[in-house]
């Protein structure tokens, strides 16, 4: 895949989260599937994310960029935002995204800049705008995250509550 690109925090982040034995960078990644598919997030603040994505070897059958793409790397930025606004103890939970496809790229790298159109205490809303290298927006995505306080145990994100 590409060269490996460090996620670049403002000060502030780095000392909220400074002393909690976390890798910052990889806790606030685009886990295995962003891996798979070359996400790379460049900056991360509460106030905006911003990643790159290749189309080569994420496109579709006719050899655009596949609109889950676009997708992955809303949601990436979107719940990295989350997260950093609720800050150390909590994590951020997709609830509901959206997004419109505006044009079809078949090559090169595409932007993406996740900015907050809420920030409150349990949710967090971010629109994520979706760039070529040419600047024209292919994509433009909505993301709400639920924010939650981080449960010792991990296997309890996957089970919903009784009676959901």
């Amino acid at each position: 895949m590409g060269e490996h690109t460090r996620t670049t925090f403002p000060q502030e982040i780095l000392d909220q989260w400074a002393g909690l034995g976390l890798d910052l960078p990889g806790l606030f990644s685009a886990g295995h599937l962003g891996e798979r598919m070359d996400l790379r997030i460049l900056y991360a603040s509460p106030e905006k994310v911003t990643g790159t994505l290749p189309v080569e070897g994420n496109t579709q059958p006719y050899g655009l960029l596949h609109g889950g793409a676009s997708a992955v790397l809303a949601e990436t930025l979107g719940s990295v935002g989350a997260m950093l606004h609720r800050g150390p103890g909590g994590i951020a939970v997709g609830v509901d995204l959206n997004c419109t496809h505006h044009r079809g790229v078949r090559s090169g790298l595409i932007t993406g800049t996740a900015t907050p159109v809420h920030l409150g205490r349990s949710t967090a809303t971010y629109e994520t705008v979706v760039t070529g290298e040419d600047g024209r927006r292919v994509c433009t995505a909505r993301l709400t995250c639920l924010l939650r306080d981080a449960s010792p145990d991990a296997d309890t994100l996957a089970t919903p509550p009784e009676g959901r």
